[in-house]
């Protein structure tokens, strides 16, 4: 081998590395909006060949969601990135022929149908795995694919409420809150990334992929806390106490005097010792219910009030300066465009900036956690309709671009 090929190869297994450790794994995105789309696009950050698999007409409809610029959607470009395009009607027969084909080179299938779908089309796990017994197929559902709930439609803002969420979020006073985000799918989405990681670990020890059955009320369920184990041994339902904690005390958002949220948590009661030594309270560290999280919880109304006079008297820089040198707690509540700007977030490349080929240079959330030898990167942005599905069809699978042409004419692809 010459120096030149060996220079080659040196660069491959660099690109490779820094792709990340999905790099050679082949995921099929066939799922819409938000779960299963992010796992996707997780997946897709640390190297994996993700083939975002739409209707040839109608697409994603998370296409739709959120603002454009110029005619483009923003938050396509976050949640699509790192993912080829490919337009194809999976209940066509001649589409569902292709797919069968394309997952027969897949490692992992994503798809957030109602339970029943892909096998009324004939592209159940039992079909699917006859030509690929190592496939993982992850199937995202609001309620899981059995249960009295399986055919119900399932929405993030529904196990939002359902999960103890909404019932613990928002004033003692006032409604139950739901969020404004997708935080159910976000959630969902992060742990469908961590289930077929674990899935693709067993097929290394046996060879055999399986289904994953992910419904979007467990994870939220499993980040709400401790609120059924309450329930079933105490007898007790949590209630919302606002910004305020059970846990610890001073727990909440104080206003500074230049006009600005600042938050604060001790959970730890060294941290609730430096607050209040800081501002100018030391006698109540000595207070008997000072000791824990719990008792301290119970005097919030009064260490609010001590925190809350000192901070309002200072500016948001002043209050943050005197916390960081006291070793304390605290931390801005920030719009999304003073987090641009943060130190932090910028040392840590949080948000990064990327190409892309209609807007230019923009920037987004990097991935999400930093690796030493194989830390994942974006390699594009999320793409248009279709654009890769010649690519896909013609130079991964091998289909003649005549039979290419056939099937764009009968509307199976696009």
């Amino acid at each position: 081998m010459g120096q030149d090929e060996t220079q080659d190869d040196a660069r491959q297994v660099a690109d490779v590395s820094a792709d990340g450790p999905m790099a050679g794994l082949r995921v099929l995105d066939v799922s819409t909006i938000l779960a299963g789309p992010l796992t996707a696009q997780i997946l897709g950050d640390y190297g994996a060949d993700v083939i975002k698999v739409e209707h040839p007409t109608r697409g994603d409809g998370m296409r739709g969601h959120g603002l454009d610029k110029d005619g483009e959607p923003l938050w396509w470009k976050m949640i699509s990135r790192n993912k080829r395009t490919v337009g194809l009607y999976l209940g066509d027969e001649e589409g569902a022929r292709v797919f069968r084909r394309l997952a027969a080179t897949a490692d992992v299938v994503i798809e957030n149908f109602r339970p029943g779908t892909l096998e009324r089309w004939g592209l159940g796990y039992d079909v699917l795995s006859q030509d690929n017994p190592g496939l993982v197929l992850l199937r995202v559902t609001g309620y899981g694919q059995s249960g009295p709930y399986a055919d119900r439609p399932g929405f993030g803002t529904l196990v939002e409420s359902m999960s103890g969420f909404a019932h613990l979020t928002g004033q003692p006073d006032g409604p139950p809150t739901l969020p404004a985000f997708g935080l159910a799918d976000s959630i969902a989405g992060v742990a469908g990334a961590s289930a077929v990681s674990m899935a693709l670990l067993q097929r290394t020890r046996d060879g055999k992929g399986q289904v994953i059955d992910l419904d979007l009320l467990s994870p939220i369920m499993t980040a709400v806390g401790p609120g059924v184990i309450y329930a079933d041994q105490l007898g007790i339902d949590q209630q919302r106490t606002g910004n305020r904690s059970g846990n610890n005390s001073p727990r909440n958002t104080y206003l500074t005097g230049d006009g600005h949220w600042v938050a604060i948590s001790t959970s730890a009661n060294s941290i609730a010792e430096r607050v209040l030594r800081l501002v100018g309270h030391p006698e109540v560290v000595d207070e008997p219910w000072f000791a824990t999280g719990r008792q301290r919880a119970q005097h919030a109304e009064l260490l609010d009030k001590l925190v809350g006079d000192w901070i309002a008297e200072r500016t948001r820089e002043e209050v943050m300066t005197a916390f960081a040198e006291a070793g304390a707690a605290v931390a801005p509540v920030y719009k999304p465009s003073e987090l641009l700007e943060d130190p932090q977030v910028r040392a840590l490349d949080m948000i990064t900036s990327v190409d892309d080929p209609e807007l230019g240079r923009m920037r987004m959330q990097n991935v999400m956690w930093r690796m030493s030898r194989t830390p994942g990167r974006i390699r594009s942005t999320g793409k248009a309709m279709g654009q890769d599905t010649d690519a896909v069809l013609v130079d991964d699978l091998g289909l003649d671009p005549e039979e290419v042409r056939a099937l764009r004419e009968r509307g199976a692809i696009g």
